[in-house]
């Protein structure tokens, strides 16, 4: 991510990072799609004999509770200081640290599963394969990634959200293309599910796809 995007994006996210996490606290049980995948994921990881994962880019830590209540062994990290604050005070059982996609803090093949839930729809095509190489890295041979993403083309720019300024760029990818960019990161897709959107004034305004995908191995 380059300096300046990089920069911020952090910014942003510690603006809203409280509200961010009152609006957001209960949005997965109203999100069905989200719950199933999230479940097969962690059904998978624990099946193949469980071990470390990791939520990157996990925001106030709404998707590493829950993951935990399903058994994971999982921590998590963030760009934004203030979202591991936040995490660190919603779940206080859990790890949360500060840390960035494009060089992330965990030895080769340490992890048996790791989690990107929406946590790139900020950062631009040509970055996005260095952030794959990086999750196939850390994960360990047969490891799984979850991932979570905005379906269509292009981007916009995000002025405004959770009640505060913002300056954001959101981008949005056919789920052909996020498939190419894994497989030549070094992963198979192993399941992906593809819904709409819920329409104006929800957070799923865009139609959203959910990737399953493993390291060999």
């Amino acid at each position: 991510m380059s300096t300046h995007r990089h920069t911020t994006t952090r910014e942003s996210y510690d603006t809203v990072a409280t509200d961010y996490e009152k609006l957001l606290r209960d949005e997965l049980a109203q999100s069905p799609f989200e719950r199933a995948m999230l479940g097969v994921f962690a059904e998978r990881v624990l099946g193949a004999g469980g071990g470390r994962v990791a939520d990157l880019g996990c925001g106030p830590g709404r998707i590493t509770g829950h993951l935990a209540s399903l058994g994971l062994d999982i921590c998590g990290m963030d760009l934004s200081p203030q979202m591991v604050a936040v995490a660190r005070w919603a779940h206080p059982r859990l790890r949360f640290d500060v840390g960035t996609m494009t060089a992330l803090d965990f030895e080769d093949g340490c992890l048996a599963g790791a989690l990107a839930w929406y946590s790139t729809v900020h950062t631009p095509p040509d970055e996005l394969p260095l952030v794959f190489r990086e999750l196939h890295r850390v994960l360990a041979p047969g490891g799984l990634l979850a991932m979570a993403y905005k379906v269509g083309d292009g981007s916009a720019h995000l002025t405004h959200a959770y009640g505060h300024p913002l300056d954001l760029d959101v981008y949005r990818f056919p789920p052909e293309r996020i498939a190419g960019m894994l497989g030549d990161a070094g992963f198979v897709e192993s399941a992906r599910l593809v819904r709409e959107a819920d329409g104006p004034g929800t957070t799923a305004n865009t139609p959203q796809a959910y990737v399953l995908a493993r390291k060999p191995g």
